[in-house]
């Protein structure tokens, strides 16, 4: 209502109240009038004339006759608004001033705010309009950081290109639907054609870190090969996508290390159109004299294939079984899965390639640094928190290395382990923590010029020393509990990822020093680094080592535990005494029977070494046996 007051110039009226219903080119007669808009309409009374229906031109006077205009009250005063409006002189009737004879009236014809006498303004109207939509595409549009990131034009996609992807979507959809082994890295290479291909194609060549992050990935896709265990797999597989996601976009800075794996998504919905515009920009000179032949090819090789492979395979056993392992297994019954299979690694490879054709460009997102902070402001938190680790590490040298007896009595704890398991997770998020306080700092820290620059390096090099010796208790803290209660799963991770925070402390001292203008890749390769060590150590074996050797000195075991592991603690599990051995190894040996016969593309190679060591060796206790020494017994982790 309010809008339309303002865009229509409203005749005079009798006791009206400032900002009534809109009124184009016409006069209201009442008192206290508001009715609806009347376009065109002659107001009556007092022998008014009918006004023209169309608004009068700026700076035109009001017809002759007409009763229309503009009322100039005492106390009245009008805003100048797009459109100008009449005014009533008051707020209330009575003060209005009454329309005269034709051709008369008070204060008749004169403009109110600069707008034209009793008519519409018309140019003022059009200018708010404009304003509008302006203001209305302003909110459609994107956002400036989307726009930035957007990706050139990728070139047409190349025939080699198609070919791969076709290839990586058979590949997936025949080596992994019965798991996750050798198979994935197969399948995985000629994902890794399509995106050199189409790299080759956007003239884009491999820098040191492209290669660096290749490697890696490739590297880290050899864990599922060699673990059977699914936690460090799929760590590693996560690596290998972020890695990827690193290679094909070229990134340096930190959006472009956090985000690049977000760019697979659009590269994934944009891929299948790129690749179905290449497939129908070809359909018309694809003619039958270009596919025939290959057709025939193709057809004529498969049938020597078989024919001839039928010949041998029935001629000689060992090739008969040779070719059998080498041949993926498909039947009817796995057609849904295998179908969705191949369009998985078919649209992966497609993302992949068109990721490498046109990248999003995620290092043009600029974070802006905060408000600059005085040295005192800045420096006071800082340095309070520096005297508190202090505080902390004097009390933890003392207590770590000799000198605990007090401690263990005044505290009321049996055991170090007890002391020990009850700081880990406190220090553990310690950790972690100043690393955001360590950001949050570097964002508002002062930078006047040379001098702030070592003034910062000089608090924030203090409190990672200060938090190196935090993670070192930490893990000093984690050795002593694992002495007393055994390593599991859980506390061979959270110690690797201890392990890795002080490593990137270490990284951002350096960073202080040299610069900063690698760490947000030197960061990520750590974190990709830590991941495949991990899974090369094998985390699983790892524990069960640990733990046999632990029962070979103090003959104490958790026989429930192994009943968890992985095929990967079989060849450590194998050196218990019977029927210890049996009782750890019967997990193992109940999850293998489940799965029964693996090809060699879904089987690791933790699960081949534990076939073969309950082939050579099968297991020799019994169940009541098992279940005395507390095999099936419930455990819960102090």
């Amino acid at each position: 209502m309010s809008e339309n007051a303002d865009e229509v110039d409203s005749g005079a009226a009798e006791g009206a109240v400032a900002g009534g219903a809109a009124v184009q080119g016409s006069a209201a007669r009442g008192a206290g009038a508001q009715g609806p808009a009347a376009q065109g309409s002659a107001a009556q009374g007092s022998g008014a004339q009918g006004a023209a229906a169309e608004p009068a031109k700026p700076g035109s006077a009001a017809p002759a006759g007409s009763g229309a205009g503009v009322a100039a009250g005492a106390g009245g005063s009008a805003t100048a608004t797009p459109v100008t409006a009449a005014a009533a002189g008051g707020a209330h009737a009575g003060a209005a001033a009454s329309a005269g004879p034709a051709g008369g009236g008070a204060g008749a014809g004169a403009p109110v705010g600069g707008g034209p006498a009793g008519g519409f303004d018309a140019s003022a109207w059009q200018a708010r309009q404009a304003l509008i939509q302006q203001q209305r595409a302003r909110a459609a549009a994107p956002a400036a950081w989307a726009v930035r990131i957007r990706p050139v034009e990728a070139a047409p996609i190349r025939t080699a290109t198609l070919i791969a992807a076709v290839l990586a979507g058979l590949a997936a959809a025949l080596l992994l639907g019965d798991g996750m082994g050798p198979g994935l890295l197969v399948a995985v290479l000629p994902a890794i054609a399509a995106a050199y291909f189409a790299a080759r194609a956007a003239g884009r060549k491999a820098r040191p870190w492209t290669v660096v992050w290749a490697v890696g990935c490739v590297a880290l896709l050899v864990v599922p090969a060699l673990r059977d265990s699914a936690w460090p797999a799929t760590l590693a597989i996560l690596s290998a996508v972020s890695l990827a996601s690193l290679a094909l976009h070229g990134v340096r800075t930190w959006p472009g290390v956090l985000f690049s794996p977000f760019g697979f998504v659009d590269s994934a919905v944009n891929g299948v159109g790129w690749a179905w515009t290449g497939l129908r920009s070809r359909s018309g000179g694809l003619g039958r004299d270009r596919w025939l032949p290959v057709a025939k090819a193709a057809a004529v090789a498969l049938g020597l294939l078989v024919v001839f492979g039928t010949l041998f395979a029935s001629a000689d056993a060992a090739f008969a079984d040779l070719l059998g392992d080498l041949t993926p297994e498909v039947s009817v019954g796995d057609g849904p899965v295998r179908v969705l299979l191949f369009v998985l690694g078919a649209v992966l490879a497609l993302a992949a390639a068109r990721t490498t054709a046109a990248p999003l460009r995620w290092d043009r997102i600029r974070i802006a640094p905060g408000r600059a902070r005085s040295r005192l402001e800045w420096a006071l938190p800082l340095v309070v928190l520096n005297l508190l680790f202090a505080g902390f590490n004097a009390v933890q040298l003392a207590v770590l290395f000799g000198g605990y007896d007090k401690v263990l009595k005044s505290t009321g704890h049996r055991s170090y382990a007890e002391y020990a398991q009850q700081g880990f997770w406190q220090l553990l998020w310690a950790t972690l923590l100043t690393l955001v306080v360590i950001a949050l700092a570097l964002r508002w820290a002062p930078r006047g010029g040379a001098g702030d620059r070592r003034f910062v390096r000089a608090v924030l090099g203090t409190l990672c020393a200060l938090t190196l010796v935090v993670v070192a208790s930490a893990l000093r803290r984690m050795d002593f509990y694992v002495d007393a209660y055994g390593l599991t799963r859980l506390r061979v991770s959270v110690a690797a990822m201890e392990l890795w925070l002080g490593l990137v402390l270490v990284l951002i001292m350096a960073a202080g020093v040299f610069g900063a203008r690698w760490l947000p890749r030197a960061v990520a390769g750590s974190a990709a680094a830590a991941v495949l060590a991990f899974g090369l150590l094998s985390p699983d074996g790892m524990v069960a080592e640990r733990n046999v050797t632990r029962f070979q000195q103090d003959a104490k075991i958790d026989l429930a535990y192994f009943q968890s592991l992985s095929a990967d603690a079989a060849p450590a599990l194998d050196r218990l005494p019977d029927p210890q051995r049996s009782c750890a190894l019967r997990g193992i040996n109940d999850e293998l029977a489940e799965a029964g016969d693996v090809p060699w593309y879904a089987m690791s190679l933790g699960e081949y070494r534990a076939r073969k060591i309950l082939r050579e060796r099968p297991l020799k206790a019994s169940y009541e046996d098992c279940s005395r020494l507390g095999t099936f017994g419930s455990r819960v982790e102090p």
